[in-house]
């Protein structure tokens, strides 16, 4: 069962990474999710900014050890995706090419939602 938890902590935090990647867009169509997103989104940035460990990093490793398998190490981040979806040293590219994407969707956001408030007043 432990091992069935890591694994299920592991798939929602690569959910949250796509939420955190994709909701800013979700928001244009869906408005009350950029809520959420700015939520993500603020961690995402204090996560960047302090060594702070995520709550699913640590449930994740809970689990983990419950379940007798190797500890991730350094975090999820450096376990999954650094140096294997793409080589350790374009780690600051990637992550400027993300937030990037992320302050795309807000801006969209924010655009359309002027636009609606305008047209709402007409």
């Amino acid at each position: 069962m432990a091992r069935f938890l890591a694994e299920a902590v592991m798939t929602l935090h690569f959910a949250v990474l796509a939420f955190l990647l994709l909701g800013g867009f979700a928001a244009w169509r869906w408005r009350g999710v950029i809520y959420a997103h700015l939520a993500i989104g603020a961690w995402a940035i204090l996560s960047l900014l302090m060594p702070v460990t995520c709550p699913l990093t640590t449930a994740e490793e809970f689990f983990r050890a419950q379940a007798g398998m190797p500890s991730l190490g350094t975090g999820f981040i450096d376990y999954y995706i650094d140096g294997v979806w793409y080589p350790e040293s374009a780690s600051t590219l990637v992550q400027l090419v993300l937030g990037s994407i992320v302050i795309v969707s807000w801006i969209g956001f924010y655009a359309g939602h002027r636009a609606a408030r305008r047209l709402s007043r007409c």
